[in-house]
């Protein structure tokens, strides 16, 4: 009988600890409309208070380079959960920081493009604080990355990061760190007038999306956008962006470090239509890439190279001018506490978010270069709100390119309707709670109204 008491008083103890833990670590989700939250009243004021773009002083000049910043060691594979932190140790192609710098004379800025799965929280950090080195600031740079869940890890601490990108490696922040910068000169050295031109090419048939299976769905961005630039000399430079999800290496091929698709377009596209070119994934959150071949490397091969064959049949038909416009916006966003549901509707609360995460500041961007505007989100961003833009677009009379992976990261942002379904990017990786959606659409917007 003493055994079965003090057994009983330890289950009690447990009961008690799991119970006040789960009371200090819980809390159900708020559902206030974000109008009425503080985070969208700040947000508001900054977009309000955001400078006009000053005008330019003369034509645009561009330069652009790549740096390689593939790891002469092993690293973890940075692609999520399932690749479980391995480490690659084989090479399927290296990976590159690459830039492109545009000045009008007013206004320089630096277009980044990573070959990794996201902009790291941590290389945002670190560039921050160097960014003047190469005489420019974070409010000047427009950042995105391939998405490719083969790419380089090790660059996110805490329990969170480990799951997405393996153990950190401090190491590996400086290296990508380093490779920004050293683009970003080598692209500054090479500066000329440059003519510019935008396309577009349908690859709708390219893309599914994810969600379908769990009701209704509105159609994804199936275009691929194409910005060209080419100098006095012949020399050319092609911006594409696509909302493909670079996944056609599945989670069982951890041990090849590769760019997956993006890569081999990219390659390709240098080899017959550009002298320089950079990818940036679009709004891929809930996009997946519809693939044909028999193995993972001939899925990557079919895919790119039709791809770039419908992008070789759009050049011709870009029309190159000079132009002089040039404009950067940044907006710091504030957002709504962290809401990663566990149990039904209760969620983490924020001190143990922030605690197996980490707190990284996040924005949106603007940038403008003639009559196109990119739009950068920290996020998986669903393509399905690109269509709600086009009207506006139409009415500023410029193209449009929404991306993802802009510098820090908060998850998936899809539309507020399906928040409540039981999808991996509806409710695993909805991280900031419900009407994330037209929030995002707000800010999106007024950045757009303004540039």
């Amino acid at each position: 009988m003493k055994f079965v008491r003090i057994f009983l008083k330890v289950l009690l103890g447990l009961v008690v600890v799991i119970l006040l833990f789960l009371a200090v670590s819980l809390a159900p989700v708020d559902e206030t409309p974000y109008r009425q939250m503080p985070y969208y009243t700040q947000t508001k004021q900054r977009l309000e208070a955001l400078p006009t773009p000053p005008p330019a002083k003369g034509l645009l000049r561009a330069g652009w380079a790549k740096a390689s910043i593939t790891p002469p060691y092993s690293t973890p594979t940075g692609g999520y959960g399932a690749r479980r932190g391995k480490h690659w140790h084989i090479i399927s192609d290296s990976i590159f920081a690459r830039a492109i710098v545009l000045d009008n004379g007013t206004t320089k800025v630096a277009l980044v493009g990573l070959d990794l799965l996201i902009t790291p929280p941590t290389v945002t950090e670190a560039l921050k604080k160097r960014l003047p080195e190469v005489g420019l600031r974070w409010e000047n740079v427009y950042t995105g990355a391939i998405h490719s869940h083969n790419s380089m890890g090790g660059w996110a601490p805490g329990l969170v990061g480990q799951l997405i990108a393996g153990g950190y490696d401090e190491k590996i922040v400086t290296r990508i760190t380093e490779g920004v910068l050293h683009a970003i000169r080598a692209a500054q050295a090479s500066m000329a007038p440059v003519q510019i031109g935008y396309g577009e090419a349908d690859a709708t048939d390219h893309i599914y999306n994810r969600i379908g299976w769990s009701g209704p769905t509105k159609p994804l961005d199936g275009k691929i956008h194409l910005l060209r630039l080419k100098k006095n000399s012949g020399e050319s430079a092609l911006l594409c962006s696509f909302s493909g999800h670079a996944t056609l290496f599945e989670d069982s091929m951890w041990n090849y470090l590769s760019r997956d698709y993006p890569g081999s377009l990219v390659d390709r596209l240098e080899k017959k239509s550009a002298d320089f070119a950079v990818f940036l994934a679009g709004a891929v959150g809930s996009t997946g890439p519809e693939a044909k071949g028999k193995t993972d490397f001939q899925e990557i091969r079919n895919y790119a190279g039709d791809l770039a064959a419908r992008i070789e049949r759009t050049l011709p038909t870009i029309q190159l001018k000079p132009d002089s416009t040039l404009a950067m916006l940044t907006l710091p966003l504030s957002l709504r506490e962290p809401h990663p549901r566990v149990i039904g509707n209760w969620r983490v609360r924020p001190w143990l978010f922030y605690a197996i995460y980490g707190d990284y500041p996040s924005d949106l961007k603007a940038l403008r270069i003639g009559h196109t505007v990119l739009l950068g989100t920290p996020c998986d961003y669903s393509g399905e709100f690109v269509a709600d833009f086009k009207p506006l677009a139409q009415h500023k009379g410029v193209n449009l390119m929404i991306t993802s992976f802009d510098g820090g990261y908060i998850g998936y942002v899809t539309p507020d309707a399906y928040y409540n379904r039981p999808t991996y990017e509806t409710r695993d990786m909805n991280w900031f709670g419900p009407y994330n959606g037209a929030y995002f659409e707000e800010m999106m917007m007024g950045l757009l109204k303004k540039i």
